[in-house]
């Protein structure tokens, strides 16, 4: 008998909330096996991500925009990795932007918490792919 994975926890940190909502309804019509939380800016999600460290509750998958008010993702990123060693866990950060400056995409792989730079809108055999390799 094969034993059902439980469901990765996803963060989505986005102001986006048209995308975020096209983005929480492709991942239920898919049935993807996923919890899904969302931040509107990268502040919220530092400060969760703190809070999640002490009640051992961190996210699996990190979906992060780049371009956000109060904090983008780059600064996101320069905070996480002040934190990443303190968890204890591999997280697996996707940058998603609708952005196709090199210099953005270059930066992205240029981060070595970065898992990956996908291009807005998300394709479903993508998110079927992060979910897979979580």
């Amino acid at each position: 008998m094969i034993a059902e994975r439980s469901p990765a926890n996803t963060w989505i940190v986005d102001d986006d909330s048209i995308y975020v909502y096209g983005l929480k309804k492709l991942i239920s019509i898919k049935e993807l096996n996923t919890q899904l939380s969302h931040f509107v800016n990268g502040e919220e999600a530092i400060c969760a991500l703190k809070k999640a460290n002490e009640d051992h509750n961190l996210p699996d998958v990190i979906l992060l925009d780049i371009n956000m008010p109060v904090m983008d993702g780059w600064e996101f990123m320069h905070e996480f990795a002040k934190i990443k060693p303190r968890t204890g866990k591999k997280i697996a950060v996707y940058m998603v932007s609708s952005s196709v400056d090199l210099n953005d995409i270059h930066r992205a792989k240029n981060i070595s918490e970065v898992s990956d730079y996908l291009f807005k809108p998300v394709r479903i055999n993508q998110l079927k792919e992060v979910f897979d390799n979580v």
